[in-house]
Order: C-alpha cells, then structure tokens, then sequence
C-alpha cells in the first residue's frame, strides 16, 4: 500500500509515455525500450561466454550504473514536493516500476547534510538471478551485477557521493530472496578487488567516465585525427572534406559555398593549416560587415593623407596575409570598385595601396566564401563574370545542418566538451529527450545556432547534470523539422497527434459536459451505422456489450 501511495503521489505513472505513432516509449525524458527478458538474458549469457565472466559483471554492473544515474536525475527533479526520505525511495519503486525487481529498504542511515548512505535493501523476483539461473544454475557467487550497478548509480548520483552496493545473498545461490548492502566506496576497503568494477564509473569525474565506455561500444563514429575542429561523419559532411583535403596541398584558389553558419571559415582555417602555407599567417576579412568605401582601404592598405583621417600609412589585408592565406568571406557582397581591385590583385600578384602611386608583390593563397548565388548575381549584373571565373576554380559546397543530420550527436559532444571547460562545469551530457530535439529542430541557422544553443545549455545546466530540453530552449522547444513538434506534455508527437490535441483543447472549455457530449457522439455513431449498433461499436472503439450498456444507461438517466 505504502508504495502504491508513492507511486500515485509522485505522478510515476503518467511519467510512462507510450507514443506508437513515433514508435517510442518514454519514462519523463529517458527513451526506454519494452524487451523481452529471455532475449535480454541471451545477450547477458553471450557477454559471460564471449567476454569471461570477471568482464561481463564489470561491464554489466557499469551499464546498470548509467541506468540508476538515469532515474535520480529523474527523482532528484522530484525535490521538494515531498518527505526527503520519499523521494529517495523513488529508486527501488521505479526499479519494480520497469519489471527488473522488487525492492524495499530494509535499513537505511542516511545524513541528508553530509550525503551519507549505509542500507540494506531486500530484492524480490529478479529478473537477472532467474536468468542466471536458468543458464548456469545453482553456483557459489552471486548473479545480480546489472542491478547491483543500477542500486549504486542511483544512491551515488542522488547522494552526490560514490556509494558501492554489495550483493549479500542472492537466489542463484539458492536463497529464497536477494539482500544486497550499499555504504560509501572507501567503508568497504578493497581487499577482494571488488571496488575495482568501478573504478570507470568513480572518482572526481561525476560517474561519467562509464558513458565514454557505452558510447564506444556502441559504434558511435569518431573523427578522423586530421579532420582537426572540423566534425563530422556524415556522407554529405565527408564528401565536402575529402574536396578540402585534395586541395590542401595545392595553391589553388577555393571558393566555399553555404548558407550562414555552416562553419565556412573553420573550413578555411582547416585549409591553411594542413598546406604549405600553414606557418604564415592566415587573415579573414568579413566582406558584409565592411562600409563600401572603406572595404578597399581594408583589403589594399592606405597610404598617409589618402583621404581626410589617413593619418599614417598602414598595410592592407592582402599585405598582412603575405606568404599566408587570405579568407574573403561573403565575397559576393564586395563592391564593384573593390571586385576590379580583387580581380587585379588575383591577375598581377601586385597590390597597390589607396592614395600610393607604386605597386607591391604580394603572394597570398586566396580562400573565398559565399552564401550568395554567384551566377544569378553576375547574370544579375551585381558580381563579375571575370571574377567570378577566376575564384571559382574549385568549388566546395558545405551543407547545411538539416542536411547533415548525423553529426549532429558529434557536433553537440565537441561543443560540450569545448564549452564545459570555459564555464567551470563537468560531466555533462544530453538527455535522451534533448538528443531527440536536437535531431528533429530545422537549425536554419545552421551550426552556428547549434554552436550558441550548446553554450547555452551549458551555462544553465548543472555541473555533473545533464543538458535537458528546456537549457537548449528556455524560451520553449520551437517546432521541429520535418512536421514534428514538441506536444506540451513533453512527448515528441506527430503533426496528426497535434491536430488531435488542437481539438481536444477546443471542447475543454468552460461549461463542458462529459456525459451530453458521449451521448451525442454515441448517437451521431448510431447513425452512421445505420442502427447497426455492432458497427456503431466498431466505429467508437467499443465491444457491442459495451454500446448497449451506455444506452441503456442514457435511456434510464433521460427517463
């Protein structure tokens, strides 16, 4: 009763979202997955005979680690809206809650100030010793290592403490419940060796250390070493690099294209350094954000008392990126007057200053970029044709992030890593549910909003947290790409799920009557059907019994 009291005061079961439309199931903002126990206790069976046996418990008891840490981040959200102790039971009930065990703390010292844990819990109906059981039988050592893990991942994230639990007694060793025993790391001393199953998941790092571990396992591409800042693995993002990297070590001129934000100068930056030219100097130059009429003064240089304020003579762009590689970015926004100049410059290798009367050589690497469509603009008489030809010898097109979306996981970790150091945070990571968003916004800005949304999730998330869905969107999550969106209660529904929602909210206003409009909607069905009440039923999703009980009863309350 005590813990049917506690599932219903804390709301765990409407945190259970099972949305069929997107084929996913959700436990708050943790995607969880309904699998069948013998098929999940196979797999435990290969890992013990393909890994060994000391291998498989490590990375069992480490996986269930991640999973506990999973759901205190979900209790710790819980603070405040009841007794301490409580919420801290929330553990062993969502442990039942998702079919691994039935769990209840037989003892328990806890010094809430200090972040203090010794228990004792007793497991009954473990979902793993059966399955051990039924694979090997009756043995001398325990069986239950994911769930130990899961009891020490979750007592050490909500304590903020490393807690190790030990199993004491299990049924595979023929007793007939398990009792396992959790107290801080350095109480149990390591005299067997046991601590060592942890030693991935302790220490300063928060725990984290363990999802590093199950990202590898699971695959997750890594970027080649000399791709450098540049991140990516998707087809779309390596074609675009492998055209980078075969024209790095040639002098040739590269025109990037891509709209805002998609990373043009880092591509540019990526260029100079693996070329001949990368110990000079590399100089950008944002064309937009230039007057006109002091844009060749920047490009060329100035020579003293050129015009009213040209005080001394200075060197341009051109000058200061000598023996280097100059990057022009928006290039297409150059003004005519500075177009010829350019064009000149690319031709002779000589620069002349505004206001001089002699030419300097100058031997720059010219990398130009561009979100303009260059030959509209020169069939529009805005760009010309000359210059044109001239630095779009070698085209690259970078693609936007929407087109790219399989990078966007590795993106978003070398963002986190970047940012978490410069804010003094540590151990972050993305929740399941802030992974989905990220995947399914449009990003029109591309990665530079990604890159700002990063940085500011970081700076709001909690050190050793996770980046959840409201840090990357205070304002709201916006609607997603590709017709989805975000439903207000948090399950990422499909554009048919919003228009029922829509209409839903339409009839829930004031003065609704359940009963008038059931009635209503039974009798609209009734006639559809005809009279045919086995189909009215059909059509309301109704067994036949069911239809005829709701009119009679709607009979006897009009009588």
């Amino acid at each position: 009763m005590a813990e049917q009291r506690l599932t219903e005061q804390f709301q765990l079961r409407s945190r259970l979202r099972f949305d069929l439309d997107s084929g996913r199931i959700w436990l708050d903002d943790n995607r969880m997955l309904l699998l069948h126990a013998k098929a999940l206790g196979a797999l435990r069976r290969e890992l013990f005979e393909t890994l060994g046996t000391h291998r498989a418990q490590g990375l069992l008891l480490r996986m269930g680690f991640v999973s506990g840490q999973h759901d205190a981040d979900l209790a710790l959200k819980l603070e405040g809206r009841g007794d301490p102790y409580d919420v801290f039971r929330i553990g062993p009930e969502l442990h039942g809650f998702e079919g691994l065990v039935k769990a209840v703390v037989t003892r328990a010292q806890i010094d809430w100030q200090e972040g203090r844990f010794e228990g004792e819990v007793e497991w009954r109906h473990s979902w793993e010793a059966e399955s051990h059981l039924q694979h090997y039988g009756i043995g001398e050592e325990p069986a239950c290592w994911n769930l130990i893990g899961y009891a020490s991942g979750f007592v050490s994230r909500f304590f903020k403490r490393f807690i190790v639990f030990r199993e004491t007694q299990c049924v595979r060793q023929g007793h007939d419940c398990c009792r396992i025993e959790g107290r801080p790391a350095d109480a149990w001393g390591d005299q067997d060796g046991y601590v060592d199953y942890f030693r991935s998941v302790g220490g300063p790092d928060e725990f984290r250390v363990v999802e590093d571990e199950l990202r590898s396992l699971r695959g997750r591409p890594r970027s080649p070493d000399d791709r450098g800042a540049l991140v990516g693995a998707s087809p779309a993002f390596t074609q675009a690099f492998e055209l980078l990297r075969e024209a790095a070590p040639a002098p040739i001129t590269v025109l990037l294209l891509g709209e805002t934000g998609v990373g043009k100068e880092m591509f540019a930056r990526w260029l100079h350094g693996h070329g001949p030219r990368a110990a000079k100097p590399f100089i950008a130059v944002n064309c937009a954000a230039i007057p006109n009429d002091l844009i060749e003064a920047e490009l060329f240089g100035v020579r003293k008392g050129a015009y009213t304020g040209a005080q001394d003579s200075r060197p341009g762009r051109f000058e200061r990126a000598d023996g280097g590689t100059l990057f022009l970015d928006e290039i297409g926004d150059l003004s005519p007057g500075a177009q010829a100049k350019l064009l000149r410059v690319l031709q002779s290798g000589e620069i002349e200053r505004l206001g001089d009367d002699h030419s300097r050589r100058v031997s720059v690497r010219l990398v130009a970029a561009t979100h303009v469509d260059l030959p509209a603009a020169v069939a529009a008489g805005r760009f010309r044709a000359d210059l044109y030809y001239r630095i779009a010898t070698y085209p690259v097109l970078i693609p936007p992030l929407r087109e790219r979306r399989g990078d966007i996981p590795l993106l978003a970790a070398a963002l986190i890593e970047k940012y978490q150091g410069q804010y003094g945070k540590r151990g972050l990571g993305l929740s399941e549910r802030a992974a989905q968003a990220l995947q399914a916004h449009a990003w029109p800005g591309n990665v530079r909003e990604l890159e700002n949304g990063i940085e500011r999730a970081v700076l709001l998330a909690p050190s050793g947290g996770e980046i959840e869905v409201r840090h990357l969107f205070p304002a709201g999550a916006p609607a997603l790409a590709e017709g989805v969106e975000l439903a207000r209660s948090g399950c990422i529904a499909d554009p048919e799920q919003a228009e029922r929602e829509r209409r839903l909210d339409a009839l829930l206003q004031p003065g609704f009557e359940l009963e008038r409009h059931e009635a209503e909607l039974i009798t609209r069905a009734v006639e559809q059907a005809g009279g045919n009440l086995t189909q009215a039923a059909r059509l309301l999703g109704l067994t036949r019994r069911q239809l005829g009980y709701r009119l009679k009863r709607d009979r006897a309350t009009e009588a």
